[in-house]
């Protein structure tokens, strides 16, 4: 569907990781910032009792007809990530997240478009901050958080949040790739904002597995 995030590296790579934490039938999964549905899909295929959120409502109509489609029970809510816990009816084993984490020359991140999946403020760290703050409320005792999102962001600034909210991180996975459109567009002002060096036209992806104690 236009203006929903199709699955890319950073979707496989956090998938990849999500398959190693033994999902199994009866595990609740929630799946925040869902776009297509891919993860999500993925969980429910592996016998979990899904739950995918999105604030784009074309992402929420794309992930409920990519469910229906794959034959997989996914519920898809639309709405924002902070409070989610309050709108469900118990805490999840697993929280899954490919939130937007890309740094934008605009402060703050698009209402609306394509770049809202995307785009997440001059350290893109907008919306990665909040899933970090709000794990914890989330998170059943021993969950697991698994999360990508680019270095480009800041890994370590990640690690001290998961730890500040009382989670055990660490990252799992990297993989370096080249530079995708939004970047190229960008690299004179990553440059100037410091994010960059030199002729770096590669970025590299982690996966952070925060666990709850």
């Amino acid at each position: 569907m236009p203006g929903v995030y199709q699955p890319q590296q950073d979707t496989h790579l956090l998938m990849r990781a999500m398959c190693r934490e033994a999902v199994a039938p009866g595990m609740h999964v929630l799946d925040l910032c869902t776009g297509s549905g891919a993860l999500a899909i993925c969980a429910a295929r592996l016998g979990a009792r899904v739950t995918a959120v999105d604030i784009a409502w074309q992402a929420v109509l794309s992930a409920r007809a990519n469910a229906l489609r794959a034959g997989r029970r996914v519920r898809v809510l639309h709405g924002d990530l902070a409070g989610q816990r309050g709108r469900h009816d118990r805490p999840y084993d697993l929280v899954v997240s490919n939130p937007p984490y890309v740094p934008s020359p605009a402060a703050e991140p698009p209402v609306r478009g394509a770049a809202r999946s995307w785009d997440a403020g001059h350290d893109g760290r907008a919306v990665v901050d909040r899933i970090c703050a709000t794990a914890p409320r989330v998170l059943a005792p021993h969950g697991v958080l698994l999360m990508v999102h680019s270095a480009l962001c800041g890994v370590e600034a990640t690690l001290a949040s998961l730890a500040e909210a009382g989670l055990r991180a660490a990252v799992t996975d990297r993989e370096l790739i080249p530079f995708g459109p939004v970047l190229r567009e960008r690299t004179a002002w990553l440059r100037q904002a410091g994010l960059i060096d030199g002729e770096q036209d590669k970025e590299e992806l982690v996966v952070i597995r925060a666990e709850h104690a």
